[in-house]
């Protein structure tokens, strides 16, 4: 049996997933916007090592809206601030989506405000002239592995039978 979840549960996450996973989002990207010019394949046909700047959102979606981008993470973060504290977030894969959330809405917003732009440098395709996918960044990968999270915890909620009511 779980014990009750609590705010301080998700504190404890905050402190030990959300901010080394943004300070090795930024570390890397800091090293990417210093150190690296050309792509280096790191994989040949399928990774390679980019410097992308993205002013939009996900695969570039909004492009040059770097202000609004600004504005939807500081709402997002205050939203997950207060949804906490009402207690929203008390099943573990909730907990550890917001973990994940607020590390990738912290790093790209961190870009945003620091250089204008989100740097992505992971780069996949499936052979030479293959199928690609957009670069991202870790930030990015924190944002999609918290949504899986939270649809995860959505799929268990609607498998899990609801507890029985007393009668009247």
């Amino acid at each position: 049996m779980n014990p009750v979840p609590t705010r301080a549960g998700l504190g404890f996450l905050l402190l030990s997933i959300s901010l080394p996973l943004y300070l090795i989002d930024q570390a890397t990207k800091l090293l990417v916007h210093r150190l690296l010019g050309d792509p280096i394949e790191v994989i040949p046909g399928f990774f390679q090592l980019v410097y992308v700047t993205n002013t939009g959102a996900a695969f570039g979606l909004g492009k040059d809206n770097n202000y609004f981008f600004i504005g939807l993470s500081i709402v997002a973060a205050l939203a997950i601030f207060f949804l906490n504290r009402r207690g929203v977030f008390a099943g573990k894969w909730q907990r550890w989506g917001v973990a994940l959330l607020g590390a990738g809405l912290a790093g790209n917003l961190t870009d945003r405000l620091a250089y204008g732009h989100v740097i992505d440098f992971l780069y996949f395709q499936a052979g030479p002239g293959g199928p690609h996918w957009p670069a991202f960044n870790v930030a990015d990968s924190c944002i999609c592995i918290a949504v899986a999270c939270f649809l995860w915890s959505s799929i268990k909620e609607l498998k899990s039978p609801e507890p029985a009511r007393p009668r009247e």
